[in-house]
């Protein structure tokens, strides 16, 4: 057997086996005879680099990805990333003005080269970093959503839409991102809690002295008011319904009109209604037929419906036309005021409502079979309390919005053959497209010149919603082996706050395309938080570099902190010393394992009591608690399986089985009871290999010399379900027992080496005690039953058993005597003045409550500490 470095060499362990697993094709997976088990990574943004979120979601993945793989399942983790369509325009654009280059001044096929070599470089980051986290996922099945598979297959996707009649082109209005230029979804809208203003402004009544004042946080737009809005049954304006207000500046006249939805103990009662540049305002507008006055241009200026603040950007409008104002004596006053406003996640920049022409997809038919999949559990999330947040959402769906006005995306496949916008075809290519205009238009001299592409891309969510599909080219080949053996995975493991956008479209496309869910199972972690409960983020500095910490706990003991406190959908608050926690315990089952193989072997011996009874014991431990893990994974109790290992190899094994079969010093071991000794091991290594892959491969082939089958897809423990509960009882009461004779040791300094006797009421015992192990633990000379207590003994009860330990020649009596007497004339002493200040009437009724309480606590343990006083003095 090779001897066992002191500790464990974890930077060099971890990329050996690394290394060893990938080369070996462990992660690999094809279609065979076995069970298929299917895990879609959550694609992370091609411009991101690791953080904590990243961490524990990857890392449950692979614990459940780990454990299928052993337990004989065709285990298939496929890895990926996310083109983010917006991020990553950004970060272009971005490099290249560092270089003096402007998006503007480049070609579409310009740009996107630009792209593509930015994503080359940079787009491989966080897949490297997920290897160091040990993710052990089918790597060469690595999918990109701008791949040639996954870019025909959103492509694919689309047309079918559109030839269902589900997709559409029309002017709604969208979440505008002024600083990307683009339409944005709504969970990439942040809102904000902000300090602003608020703009009281008199309207002239057309012909009349009087005025209304309307109250705005947003001056600016009041250049595209289209009407002036009172309740119908406010009585200090029904006088106005129908008269004609005049917009300062622009003395544009606009008409007083009534709708139920003003609110009259709201600001003034009057609400200006601008249906360009607010939802609510929009609806109202549509439904009292108003002009639509955009004054903003894309970038967030002010455009000719400005007058003289044409080109200047919103927030300077802001503070100009508030002067203007109150130059003209128009603005009666200005308040502070909290609000909240959106802002882009991408950029920062504040986001405009903003009415705009853009492709709409129809989602009520698409959202009922995906709300009835979640409802009647067939996908069943975890926890359930989320399917509440599920149900709202997707009977309140709206239309998604798929459309960006982006280079860096898949271009929507559209193609434009006539002046008029609703002159265009859908085709897969612009072959297709060209015979379909010439179909639609007869005019057989039209040429691909003559043709326009939509120069928009799709939503990046467009593309993720079919992952669970593309990543098995189950678009473009419905038919294909892969999909029909892989599809529907088993567990998707996800952020709550994706439940809709990414969740339940995917379930949606899923039922659409394929006619059945994507998955079976969907696990909601929480967000990562630091011990203040704030959420981990640059701006904050709280959010550790996963790799340093990988560096310093190693990754086994950063996986395990991670996991020790993750229950499923709720938050993790995250201790760096649950990383040093999981550091330790690398270290404590690598010096168990020397502590056995460092024993010297015996092949004659035979077992000692001791160590039968352990091993007995052991076995059934290990079942009770592999039920246990087993029933906790089956509920995705993630947490909860590991913490029950935790305690299961460092208490139970190490503390006691391993105390237990101890040979004595300088002695050997029985060769069949360290063989057991390894055997226990071996299964508690194949329990903990998912939670910490590195230090238990490791230990694996460090046990047994010559190993032909590795750790990682090794056969999963086959335990059986019944577990001998009367030894597990009667265990614990041993080791209560022994907790007591080792409390007893301990306060009257006696060393574990000054054997003492046990005696044990005959009328008591009902439990036939394994009395080996127990005087092996306790360091006793002997147990022996009696039938009453012997004089000069200390008496304690266990489980009911009545227990004795003979003091006389083992402590000196009277002077213990003495101390207990001193001891409980002191407290007999100050149990009297405590109870004198509670009988004091007045001190009760006037003190407060919680020094009330306090003195009352003082006295019940100074009465609790007498009995046991006086307890202990009878007994000696």
């Amino acid at each position: 057997m090779a001897q066992i470095p002191k500790q464990f060499d974890s930077k060099n362990s971890e990329s050996k086996w690394y290394d060893f697993w990938l080369k070996s094709g462990f992660f690999q997976s094809e279609p065979d005879h076995r069970e298929p088990y299917t895990i879609i990574m959550p694609p992370p943004n091609v411009t991101g680099v690791l953080h904590m979120g990243h961490m524990l979601n990857n890392t449950i993945q692979d614990v459940l990805i780990r454990r299928a793989r052993m337990q004989g399942k065709n285990a298939c983790w496929v890895p990926g990333t996310d083109h983010a369509s917006i991020a990553t325009e950004a970060k272009v654009v971005q490099k290249l003005k560092s270089e003096g280059i402007r998006k503007s001044d480049l070609t579409r096929d310009e740009f996107l080269k630009h792209a593509w070599d930015w994503t080359d470089k940079h787009g491989g980051i966080i897949l490297e970093q997920l290897k160091r986290l040990g993710a052990s996922c089918d790597w060469d099945r690595t999918a990109f959503t701008m791949d040639e598979a996954r870019y025909e297959s959103v492509i694919r996707a689309f047309v079918k839409l559109h030839e269902e009649g589900l997709v559409y082109r029309g002017y709604r209005m969208v979440n505008w991102d002024c600083e990307a230029l683009t339409t944005v979804s709504d969970e990439e809208v942040i809102h904000k809690d902000v300090q602003s203003k608020l703009y009281y402004v008199n309207y002239q009544v057309a012909d009349s002295d009087e005025q209304v004042t309307i109250a705005t946080t947003r001056p600016e737009t009041i250049l595209g008011d289209s009407a002036i809005c009172v309740h119908p049954e406010d009585e200090r304006y029904k006088h106005l319904i129908g008269e004609k207000v005049i917009v300062p500046i622009c003395e544009r006249r606009i008409t007083v009109i009534a709708d139920d939805y003003v609110d009259p103990e709201f600001g003034t009662g009057c609400l200006k209604i601008t249906p360009a540049h607010d939802v609510n305002d929009k609806n109202i507008g549509e439904k009292h037929d108003l002009e639509v006055i955009d004054i903003l241009n894309d970038d967030g200026t002010l455009n000719h419906h400005g007058l003289q603040f044409e080109g200047k950007d919103r927030a300077v409008v802001r503070k100009e036309i508030s002067k203007l104002f109150k130059e003209m004596g128009v603005l009666e006053k200005v308040e502070d005021y909290q609000t909240t406003v959106g802002t882009s996640e991408r950029t920062g920049s504040v986001i405009e409502p903003k009415i705009s022409l853009q492709w709409f997809l129809n989602m009520k038919g698409l959202a009922k079979p995906a709300l009835e999949s979640v409802m009647n559990d067939e996908v069943r999330l975890i926890p359930s309390k989320f399917k509440n947040t599920y149900r709202r959402w997707m009977e309140e769906v709206r239309d998604w919005c798929v459309s960006r006005q982006l280079y860096w995306g898949h271009q929507i496949p559209v193609w434009y053959y006539g002046s008029d916008q609703k002159n265009y075809v859908v085709a897969l290519t612009e072959e297709e497209a060209l015979q379909k205009a010439i179909e639609e238009t007869g005019n057989k001299e039209l040429k691909l010149d003559d043709l326009t592409r939509d120069k928009d891309v799709l939503d990046t969510w467009f593309s993720s919603w079919l992952w669970p599909i593309s990543v098995f080219d189950g678009i473009r080949n419905p038919d294909n082996e892969e999909i029909k053996y892989y599809y529907p995975g088993n567990d998707l493991v996800t952020a709550p706050e994706i439940l809709f956008f990414w969740v339940a479209r995917m379930v949606m496309s899923g039922h659409f395309y394929r006619g059945e869910k994507p998955f079976n199972n969907v696990y909601l972690t929480g967000i990562v938080r630091d011990k203040q409960g704030r959420k981990m983020s640059k701006s904050l500095g709280n959010s550790p570099d996963p790799v340093e910490l990988m560096e310093k706990y190693t990754t086994d003991g950063v996986r395990m902190g991670m996991l020790l406190t993750s229950p499923a959908g709720n938050d993790l608050p995250f201790d760096e010393a649950l990383c040093e926690q999981g550091r330790n315990f690398s270290n404590k089952m690598w010096n168990a394992l020397r502590l056995i193989l460092g024993w010297e072997v015996d092949e004659k011996a035979e077992p000692a009591t001791a160590a039968a009874e352990a091993h007995t014991w052991f076995t059934h431990r290990f079942a009770e608690e592999f039920n246990a893990v087993e029933s906790n994974f089956e509920v995705y109790r993630v947490s909860d399986c590991l913490m029950s290992l935790y305690k299961l190899m460092w208490d139970d094994f190490c503390s006691k089985y391993l105390e237990l079969i101890k040979p004595e010093y300088g002695k050997p071991i029985d060769a069949a009871t360290r063989e057991s000794a390894l055997n226990h091991f071996e299964n508690l290594l194949k329990l903990l290999h998912p939670f910490m892959p590195f230090v238990t491969e490791e230990l694996w082939h460090l046990m047994r010399e010559n190993r032909e089958t590795p750790l990682i897809v090794s056969e999963w423990p086959q335990v059986s379900n019944e577990v001998n509960t009367e030894v597990l009882n009667t265990f614990k009461t041993a080791f209560d027992l022994v907790s007591e004779v080792r409390n007893f040791r301990k306060k009257h300094n006696l060393s574990n080496k000054e054997k003492v006797n046990l005696f044990v009421k005959k009328s008591s015992a009902g439990i036939d005690l394994p009395e080996a192990a127990i005087s092996k633990l306790a360091y006793l000379e002997n147990i022996e039953p009696v039938n009453e207590k012997p004089d000069s003994a200390y008496a304690f009860v266990v489980d009911r058993l009545e227990f004795y330990i003979p003091v006389e020649g083992v402590i000196d009596a009277e002077a213990e005597a003495e101390k207990i007497k001193a001891e409980l004339e002191y407290t007999r002493g100050f149990l009297q003045k405590v109870s004198k200040k509670l009988e004091n009437k007045r001190f009760v009724d006037n003190a407060p409550a919680k020094v009330v309480e306090l003195e009352v606590k003082k006295r019940d343990d100074a009465a609790a500490k007498i009995k046991a006083l006086e307890q202990h003095f009878a007994n000696l």
